[in-house]
């Protein structure tokens, strides 16, 4: 991934949390919800949460996997993280962090249930080898599983666009003091393929041997799973 956009992530790590739960208006932590539900995490697995950011998700499938189960945070920006480990030891779990590029993971083949990855696949540069190195990573039978931003349709589609073009950007400028990262994001989200078109993605790879999704909140995201051949 660019430095650039490594930068732009580490300016904006410390307000990140409270900026996501302004701007979502808190759904995002129902989506994360969906994310862990759909992967099929049950107690004793291990499970690779990719661009883990301040480490909600891995998190929640902490919760899921329970003491007998193992997961591990990753992200590409170290500031990202700062946060994550104080986080999950207040809810008396434990997380293991690291950084670590989700298209050349450190890890062993075969060596995770599920590799996760929560709206970070389009930040990377080439998504496919991403999404191979995530596939690799994990058992077959196993899953990845991608949270992603959509583009809905219709009225629904109109309101979203307003409120990702001047809304999110203001207040998210007001709150991190970087307007021009929020506008980035917006920008990616709007151009990355997103259903049926990231499904075509998730098949070229031929890391699965079936892919599904699974839009939310009026398509406004995507979870996307894919069982690993």
């Amino acid at each position: 991934m660019s430095e650039t956009v490594r930068t732009m992530f580490a300016t904006i790590a410390p307000r990140y949390d409270v900026s996501n739960t302004v701007l979502s208006l808190g759904i995002h932590h129902l989506w994360r919800r969906v994310v862990v539900r759909l992967s099929e995490a049950k107690a004793g697995m291990s499970v690779l949460d990719c661009a883990t950011g301040t480490g909600d998700l891995a998190i929640a499938f902490k919760k899921a996997v329970g003491d007998g189960g193992s997961v591990v945070g990753t992200d590409f920006c170290a500031e990202m993280m700062e946060t994550a480990p104080e986080k999950a030891s207040k809810h008396g779990l434990s997380v293991r962090f690291e950084v670590a590029d989700a298209m050349n993971l450190q890890y062993p083949d075969n060596s995770f249930d599920i590799a996760s990855i929560s709206f970070g696949i389009r930040n990377v540069d080439v998504p496919v080898q991403a999404l191979r190195e995530m596939a690799r990573v994990v058992r077959p039978g196993g899953r990845v599983v991608v949270l992603e931003f959509g583009q809905p349709k219709g009225v629904m589609g109109a309101l979203y666009r307003f409120y990702s073009n001047h809304v999110i950007p203001f207040v998210g400028g007001i709150l991190t003091g970087n307007r021009e990262a929020y506008s980035y994001l917006n920008r990616t989200a709007a151009q990355f393929p997103c259903g049926d078109d990231f499904d075509d993605l998730m098949r070229e790879t031929e890391a699965f041997v079936s892919t599904g999704y699974e839009p939310l909140t009026f398509g406004i995201a995507y979870v996307y799973v894919g069982e690993v051949r």
